[in-house]
């Protein structure tokens, strides 16, 4: 039975028009949405960008009377281009989430006890700065370390840089991207950049190693993956794992774990011996030509085949493709590239195709970012440190994002000085470096320990003192600057007023600032304030930008190699490194050097792990609307290994790894779709906060399972896939 009412009479029995429609924010969207469309309610659409995962798509926000109903992709933004993936269309649920921390707190019991009482911010604030001001007068202000990922990482990292440390620990670099950056610098004297500079819309081949597009939900790469199978690219997918990607491919490699290198190596000779190089390329950009040669010939698709597990006349077959469609092969190089601890080699090798292939610089291949900038802006110079940052460690390509688990060790040692407090930013540490009894060990030791994030995550719930950061839908922050084909800015406003008692970033960093005796490093009334001076000084009109949200420069595209547009290569050499003496000098390698990794032993399975399409590692876990759609990972274990094991669809197992450590109960996907050696689940998962009452003990947590990490030794990049497990079936089922 339906029954049917005019607007006013609906009006009439939800009370609304002698309540006023200002309860209407308090109302379900649904209804708001309708009301719109009856006219009774004016949508406003203010534009800004994600802050849902690192890709910062440009985002336009719908609100209807003060809430935030639906986030749609902006069309101006290159890397959202009208659209936005899951966790993107997720934004709304952050923002509402009632989980997400509302009020300073302040720890009242032990560390890590969950006792805490609500403060103001003049409290929380003053009970930071006096111990921080404490810590430096006792130990120095080298004494404190900034651990920091994202957006936040602009208003936290001048403040720690004013009160005067350089430890700095972003596990972005150690942790993920860091090998790669490095192995490509090395080569080609410059990294891929962020977002990747890979021309995969006009490849004819395209060679993904591990790099799971379409469960990483890259916005624009995504797009990108999509048209370029669409045209009819040749997609070659190398991964023990049947991947989406896999199922889009013209070709799947199951390959066995930890000899991705042999494979690529092998490559290289073929193409060598087979004359599919560029010569005119390599003799115009390259050096160490002969050297290379020399150093893989020993790499024959027959010694690679017993490596990898792949048929040789398949890496020949490869081979042959890659270098009959050359330039236009996009050797994708991937994103998290910290696996078994020769990864900068890996990255490296990797590069070296690139450049036999004749593909960085040109059009299918890697394109080449706006060589457009805008001008720095002049500001107070900070204190010089008295004693030497500790984030480098021994690595002598370490990045200045810093090296996390060398801060961690100094805090456990108190060498070569001690460490004392940690301001942690954006990042939650439990769930991103390995062995997390090293980190609760360093955390136990700690005089101080602040956090600022938006929600109560496993690393917050341990801090002395917590700030509440109001989402990315409340805020303004630094502009993004976007240096890809082209020169484009962006802006993140907010398009509504921050919730609870909760801050922006810059607030709570000038803030903290004043009571540190460092305010004049922020000299600004607001942060808008500063936002309009710099677009004034970059000649960019502010109110466009706010109406537009992202602004491209005209004339700032020059993406590939023509004889008007040389590419530079910032090495020692100005060349291309097939054969890098910078490496040889400081004792490693010249040219990449395969080298045999553990196997797992009888009854065991190499863990791997990726991510969701629908989550962003831990920080999406609690969100409630991609907790609906993906609640709980699984362990993703091959059927014949099943069928032996008895384990069936849905069971729930328990993961024991090599030093003893078990997981939580995790949900078994049995399928053929990886390999009989490996097991895979989808990373962060298995929260202690309980707090966070959506995620709270639901899944398994992997990184609580990667107690052993392989250090590269040239840039500390921890390499975490070098952990094995059994798999223990439990009572649990689904």
């Amino acid at each position: 039975m339906t029954t049917k009412c005019s607007r006013r009479s609906f009006l009439k029995a939800s009370g609304l028009v002698s309540a006023g429609l200002a309860i209407t924010s308090t109302l379900p969207d649904k209804f708001l949405l309708w009301a719109e469309e009856q006219g009774m309610l004016k949508a406003t659409y203010t534009p800004t960008f994600c802050e849902m995962c690192f890709w910062k798509c440009g985002a336009m926000a719908k609100v209807i009377n003060g809430r935030v109903v639906k986030l749609e992709g902006n069309p101006a933004h290159p890397g959202a281009r009208g659209k936005l993936c899951a966790r993107g269309n997720g934004g709304a649920g952050l923002l509402y989430d009632p989980d997400r921390l509302k009020t300073p707190l302040i720890n009242t019991g032990a560390r890590g006890e969950g006792k805490y009482k609500k403060a103001s911010w003049d409290e929380a604030l003053g009970f930071a700065a006096e111990r921080l001001n404490k810590i430096k007068q006792q130990y120095g202000p080298e004494s404190v370390a900034l651990f920091t990922h994202g957006t936040p990482t602009d208003h936290f990292l001048p403040l720690m840089w004013a009160y005067g440390t350089p430890n700095i620990g972003m596990p972005s670099f150690a942790q993920c991207r860091g090998p790669r950056d490095v192995g490509l610098e090395l080569t080609f004297g410059e990294g891929i950049g962020s977002p990747e500079r890979v021309d995969m819309v006009n490849s004819k081949v395209v060679v993904l190693f591990g790099s799971h597009l379409g469960e990483n939900m890259h916005n624009s790469q995504v797009q990108d993956f999509s048209e370029a199978v669409g045209r009819g690219a040749k997609f070659v997918v190398v991964d023990p794992r049947f991947s989406i990607a896999a199922g889009k491919a013209d070709t799947w490699l199951p390959i066995r774990p930890s000899t991705d290198m042999a494979l690529i190596l092998a490559w290289i000779n073929i193409i060598i011996k087979q004359g599919l190089y560029d010569r005119e390329y390599i003799g115009a950009y390259a050096n160490g030509f002969k050297e290379l040669a020399d150093a893989v010939s020993e790499y024959t698709p027959e010694w690679a085949e017993k490596e990898t597990d792949l048929p040789a006349a398949k890496i020949v077959e490869i081979a042959i493709l890659m270098g009959k469609n050359a330039p236009a092969v996009c050797i994708h190089p991937g994103r998290h590239s910290t696996w078994y601890g020769d990864d900068v080699q890996r990255t490296r090798a990797m590069g070296i195709l690139m450049a036999l292939l004749g593909s960085w610089g040109r059009q299918g291949g890697t394109y080449i970012g706006t060589k457009g900038s805008f001008p720095k802006g002049e500001s107070k110079p900070y204190p010089e440190p008295s004693k030497a940052a500790l984030n480098l460690g021994n690595y002598p390509f370490a990045g200045g994002e810093g090296v996390t688990q060398v801060i961690r060790t100094a805090t456990i040692t108190d060498q070569p000085y001690p460490i004392k407090g940690w301001f942690v930013s954006g990042t939650n540490l439990m769930k991103s470096i390995p062995n997390q009894k090293e980190t609760l060990e360093a955390i136990k030791k700690l005089d101080l320990l602040v956090a600022v994030d938006v929600m109560p995550f496993d690393t917050v719930m341990m801090a002395d003192v917590i700030f509440p950061e109001c989402t990315y839908l409340e805020r303004h922050d630094a502009l993004a600057v976007g240096k890809g084909k082209s020169l484009t800015v962006s802006l993140r406003q907010p398009v509504i007023e921050p919730m609870y008692e909760s801050k922006p970033g810059w607030w709570i960093a000038k803030e903290l600032g004043k009571r540190l005796g460092v305010g004049d490093y922020f000299p600004w009334n607001t942060y808008e304030e500063k936002l309009k001076s710099q677009c004034s000084s970059w000649g960019i009109s502010y109110e466009e930008l706010k109406t537009k949200g992202t602004i491209t420069i005209p004339d700032t595209s020059d993406p590939y190699i023509t004889a008007t547009n040389q590419p530079v290569f910032k090495t020692k050499s100005g060349k291309i490194e097939l054969y890098s003496s910078e490496l040889k000098e400081n004792g490693f390698d010249p040219v990449p050097r395969y080298t045999k990794h553990p196997e797992p032993a009888a009854g065991e399975f190499r863990l791997i792990y990726g991510r969701s399409p629908v989550h962003t590692f831990s920080r999406t876990t609690n969100n409630p609307e991609l907790h609906e759609l993906y609640p709980e990972n699984e362990i993703w274990v091959n059927a014949s290994k099943a069928r032996e094991m008895g384990l069936i669809n849905g069971n729930y197992v328990s993961l024991v790894n090599q030093d003893g450590v078990k997981s939580n109960p995790i949900k078994l996907k049995v399928t053929e779709r990886i390999r009989e050696d490996c097991v895979y689940m989808v990373h962060g998962f298995g929260t202690t906060s309980k707090e966070l009452k959506n995620a709270y003990g639901k899944g398994a947590d992997d990184q609580g399972l990667i107690t052993k990490y392989a250090v590269d030794p040239i840039c500390g990049g921890t390499g975490m896939r070098v952990n094995f497990v059994r798999l223990q079936k439990e009572v649990k089922h689904a």
